[in-house]
């Protein structure tokens, strides 16, 4: 009975290092993990920016790392060859100085374009280093979206002579973006461009612990609550859509640049 308990009790304490082990995500890997993945054919790194920003009194201000962590994994999970490295928090959402964008809302953190630059290229740098051949940078928030391209675009003519590629995926933004717009639209439902149905719904579809949204305090946009859009309409199931335009967009054009029709 002791050997029975005991063995019982081993595959218990192992189980969580193997599920850890399967994981797509960088920050739950240990170094001979990552090492062992990229061997095994793991060769795609994903940096993937989101922001911490304002999103309304009836939101969390991390709703962009949110949805970046969930749909970063899924798309590396869709691909199956790619490890996602910790997802970057902060992006270009104001300035704070004058309190323009959202920095005129407590909690929100703004980066300059030239640090925002920098750490994804340093990101991208190390992801090289480690043996990554493809590295893919994407970003939840718009601002920085124009900054993420350049980086993209200085790396990979370093880089491609040696046989290495690093590439922006606008898709993940911009296509699923006017997806997004649409869907509403197309039922006589408002969007809003911040916080508003979609976003809201997004974050409802993720939040299984139902701590990020406070649905007491769903409004309508105005001048002062940092809202464009009305969220009263969001939903859970409108939020699996809009994730799933995410999911796509971004596999869709990772798939055809590593196949070499784009």
């Amino acid at each position: 009975m002791r050997a029975a308990a005991s063995g019982l009790l081993l595959l218990a304490l192992a189980a969580p290092a193997a599920a850890q082990s399967g994981s797509v995500m960088i920050e739950d890997l240990t170094w001979p993990e990552v090492k062992s993945a990229i061997a095994a054919g793991k060769t795609s790194a994903i940096y993937y920016a989101g922001s911490t920003e304002q999103n309304g009194p009836h939101m969390a201000i991390g709703k962009h790392n949110f949805v970046a962590q969930h749909v970063g994994r899924r798309i590396a999970e869709e691909l199956g060859n790619a490890l996602v490295y910790p997802i970057m928090p902060f992006a270009l959402t104001g300035d704070p100085v004058k309190k323009t964008g959202h920095m005129g809302f407590p909690g929100s953190v703004s980066l300059s374009p030239e640090t925002f630059g920098a750490v994804a290229r340093e990101v991208a740098a190390s992801a090289i280093s480690a043996g990554f051949k493809n590295v893919f940078l994407m970003g939840d928030h718009g601002g920085g979206q124009d900054v993420l391209k350049n980086v993209a675009e200085g790396l990979d003519s370093q880089w491609a002579p040696k046989g290495v590629r690093v590439r922006y995926v606008p898709d993940l933004y911009y296509k699923s973006q006017e997806q997004v717009r649409q869907h509403p639209a197309q039922r006589g439902m408002a969007a809003g461009e911040h916080a508003g149905n979609p976003d809201t719904s997004e974050i409802l579809f993720i939040d299984k612990s139902k701590r990020w949204v406070r649905r007491d305090k769903l409004a309508p946009g105005d001048k002062s609550n940092g809202v464009d859009g009305d969220p009263r309409q969001a939903s859970a199931e409108l939020g699996k859509i809009f994730i799933q335009y995410k999911v796509d967009s971004a596999v869709a054009q990772i798939r055809k640049m590593t196949s070499g029709k784009e």
